[in-house]
């Protein structure tokens, strides 16, 4: 549908224009081919990685509505994002905002972050019917963004624990850990539990009594499990060691790039490989060997070395 508009410009309207789908897929851009080699890159390796593992991923199970709480639609631009927590999430949840908002928003970063994730300001593949999330996991274009393993846990770490405003986590996760990991714990630190150690933190990821009693809490769930990738084929993979042009492509795909523009943000608080390092330092080669088999799947499905840190039992 083209309208012309007061300025004499031609505005077009997203039905009838090129899906994100078939942009990606067949680029009338150069610039956007070049890019669209390197994501076909990333989904070869997720693609290797499931068929490659296909008995620890268990064989093809059925996903349920539930599994698909992550997934948040933006129907005009015909496009599925999955979020994962410490990955640029509340920033992509504002740019949702603004793209499915239907003009009540224009600039990201005018959105409050504790209003992106209002679960009521963005809609979930979960609230559609079978045959609804069928046709859109079919003909939406998909993404999610993804982080060095290892680096968004010590993120979840220091945001969830090391915060004296998060009373919420330390009261829900921090006391349990407490009792569970430290010895001759007082009753102050078992009551609040808001002095947890990163060595107790590990500890209570590998206990096979956690991944019994309960699904991990988002933060620090694998990518695999939240996003299911070996049950949904995403279209593009973003990195958020290259976020902004990841961020920016597919903008350029849904057809905003030219108003809509990722929000960079100040790096200086963020998690980066030294600081995981020395996370990693007073945790055992026997933990981190526990620890990197968890997170396995996600350091092979989107290609992380082994970082050189780990002393691998």
């Amino acid at each position: 549908v083209m309208r012309r508009n007061p300025f004499g410009m031609d505005i077009c309207c997203r039905k009838g224009s090129r899906s994100p789908l078939q942009e990606l897929y067949n680029p009338t851009q150069v610039s956007l081919s070049n890019t669209a080699i390197l994501h076909q890159i990333r989904r070869d390796q997720v693609t290797d990685t499931c068929r490659a593992n296909s008995v620890s991923s268990r064989k093809r199970r059925v996903l349920t509505p539930n599994d698909l709480k992550h997934l948040v639609v933006d129907e005009d631009h015909e496009m599925i994002y999955c979020y994962v927590p410490k990955v640029a999430c509340t920033n992509w949840k504002r740019v949702m905002m603004v793209l499915t908002g239907r003009g009540k928003y224009s600039d990201p970063m005018e959105i409050p972050a504790n209003e992106a994730h209002v679960s009521s300001n963005l809609k979930t593949l979960n609230q559609y019917s079978i045959p609804e999330i069928n046709h859109r996991l079919k003909n939406y274009m998909k993404f999610l963004f993804v982080r060095e393993p290892f680096e968004r846990l010590v993120s979840a770490y220091r945001n969830k624990f090391t915060q004296k405003y998060n009373t919420s986590f330390h009261k829900r996760y921090g006391t349990k850990i407490v009792r569970r990991q430290r010895k001759n714990a007082t009753q102050e630190a078992l009551r609040k539990g808001d002095d947890v150690k990163f060595e107790e933190f590990v500890a209570y990821l590998i206990d096979p009594h956690t991944q019994r009693e309960e699904p991990f809490n988002e933060h620090w769930q694998t990518v695999y499990s939240l996003c299911h990738p070996c049950h949904i084929h995403y279209d593009l993979i973003g990195k958020y060691e290259t976020l902004e042009e990841d961020s920016n492509y597919i903008l350029q795909l849904a057809g905003v790039g030219t108003y809509l523009r990722f929000p960079t943000y100040a790096k200086s608080t963020r998690t980066t490989d030294e600081m995981t390092t020395e996370f990693f330092q007073n945790i055992s080669s026997e933990h981190q060997t526990q620890l990197y088999e968890v997170y396995k799947l996600d350091f092979l499905m989107f290609n992380y070395s082994v970082p050189s840190y780990l002393k691998l039992e």
